[in-house]
């Protein structure tokens, strides 16, 4: 059975309709998972805003230390950060008006998920969007 949190639909609902893309937990750390997610963010045509408590440049885009530091809209917030974290992060990506949630791979908070759709925000947990992106390429026939 498939989970709402996993919902195809809401699933390519994002991917198409989000650009800019604040992802919580990147660094320069090449070996990260953020750091390559981002990377094929990029290479789909989105724009990425690194956030991190060093708020560092990452692919040549200015990083901000926490959401509410970053002075324009964010359609999705991803986040790359422990389960028991994650979900405050939520509640601010809620609260900055992103029109979407998206928790990474292993990344589960059903509460946070209760609460983040509540309020009519979109929200995916446990799928990995470059892993989403690129079967959406093949879907479409296209190549990345």
């Amino acid at each position: 059975m498939t989970q709402p949190w996993t919902d195809p639909q809401i699933v390519d609902e994002i991917l198409a309709e989000c650009e800019t893309w604040a992802v919580v937990g990147l660094s320069t750390n090449a070996e990260r998972a953020a750091f390559r997610v981002a990377q094929t963010l990029q290479k789909h045509g989105k724009r990425i805003v690194p956030v991190h408590p060093r708020a560092e440049t990452v692919h040549g885009e200015q990083g901000y230390a926490k959401l509410s530091d970053i002075p324009f809209p964010v359609d999705c917030v991803d986040v790359f950060v422990r389960s028991e974290l994650a979900g405050a992060v939520a509640d601010e990506a809620v609260a900055i008006g992103a029109k979407a949630v998206w928790f990474q791979l292993g990344i589960l908070d059903e509460e946070a998920y209760n609460r983040t759709t509540a309020t009519g925000t979109v929200m995916v947990m446990d799928r990995c969007a470059a892993v989403e992106l690129s079967r959406r390429d093949g879907k479409n026939g296209r190549s990345s």
